[in-house]
């Protein structure tokens, strides 16, 4: 029986890159990483309760998807705020949205507006407010 996700992993062309994106944008904070020869190849992140891997595109762990990509994710993070409060974290970051507010649903079925916008490697990402 699934009860929910423990963690998603994404990969990424420059990791440094991609962790100060997300802590600077969206708050995330590093909770451990991993090297390999003295290399950090993967990072592990937490982002308002969810975890997150950040894995180095090339890094040598065998065990990952067949064929990970940078630019290749679609993830959606709960905002816990208002979709003004949203665009405005995004704005204040110099980070374009891309379309939104839009009208969706969230998971459990309540109404929504979502904003959406990419991280450095192209992910699309979306903040999805519930209404």
């Amino acid at each position: 029986m699934i009860s929910g996700f423990d963690h998603v992993a994404i990969t990424v062309a420059d990791i440094d890159a991609s962790i100060d994106f997300y802590e600077r944008v969206l708050g995330a904070k590093v909770e451990e990483t991993y090297e390999v020869g003295g290399k950090v190849i993967v990072k592990r992140v937490a982002l308002g309760g969810a975890l997150f891997n950040v894995h180095k595109q090339n890094n040598g762990v065998d065990l990952v998807a067949n064929t990970p990509l940078p630019g290749s994710q679609d993830l959606c993070f709960r905002w816990g705020g208002t979709i003004e409060q949203a665009k405005q974290q995004l704005e204040s970051n110099s980070v374009e949205i891309i379309e939104g507010p839009a009208p969706r649903k969230s998971s459990d079925g309540r109404d929504a507006l979502s904003v959406y916008f990419r991280d450095p490697d192209g992910n699309l990402l979306e903040l999805l407010a519930v209404t």
